[in-house]
């Protein structure tokens, strides 16, 4: 039998920056009955980890401005990728592995290995302007130890925009990091 919370030996290291081992994979397939071969705790680009529903915020890739977004289950309206929560939610939940969208709790991204294996927190480029207040001292210190201090004050909120071409034009006029960037894909 198999339960949901138990420890898991990780096993040898398959790729150390997007967070992926052998121990983990054999689990995940197992657990899976067979439907996902491999996992990376660290990217939401390459074989994301997968999410029961129960998570605080999703993340999702923002195409144009070589970011994410980041919004929480309290936020109630759109988004720059064009879906409410709920409606990512539908395409997160329930174990899917969604290349490009991944849930988490809050205080992921206050931890450096924040989606690390696609460029960690500097790629953080829009979220509703309530979690941004809430996680300020978490997002700051997690961008000054990345190297961007002043990255807070460089993430878009609904106030900039909810439509990625008016994100984009405020993190180009800001000058976001993420737009230096390696592309994501």
């Amino acid at each position: 039998m198999i339960f949901p919370n138990q420890p898991i030996v990780k096993g040898s290291a398959l790729d150390e920056i997007k967070g992926q081992w052998q121990g983990v994979n054999d689990f995940v397939y197992q657990a899976s009955h067979n439907a996902i071969e491999r996992f990376n705790a660290y990217s939401m680009l390459e074989d994301p980890m997968t999410s029961c529903g129960c998570f605080e915020c999703i993340s999702v890739l923002l195409p144009m401005c070589n970011g994410i977004m980041t919004v929480d289950r309290d936020h109630t309206g759109m988004t720059p990728c064009g879906m409410k929560f709920s409606t990512l939610a539908g395409s997160v939940g329930g174990g899917a592995q969604t290349p490009g969208f991944v849930g988490h709790s809050k205080f992921y991204m206050g931890s450096p290995k924040f989606i690390s294996g696609d460029g960690g927190i500097a790629r953080l480029v829009w979220m509703p302007k309530k979690l941004k207040e809430e996680l300020r001292d978490l997002i700051t210190a997690n961008a000054e130890r990345a190297g961007y201090p002043d990255l807070y004050d460089k993430i878009a909120t609904e106030d900039n925009g909810i439509e990625e071409e008016d994100v984009l034009n405020y993190l180009t006029e800001v000058g976001h990091p993420a737009l230096e960037m390696d592309p994501m894909f």
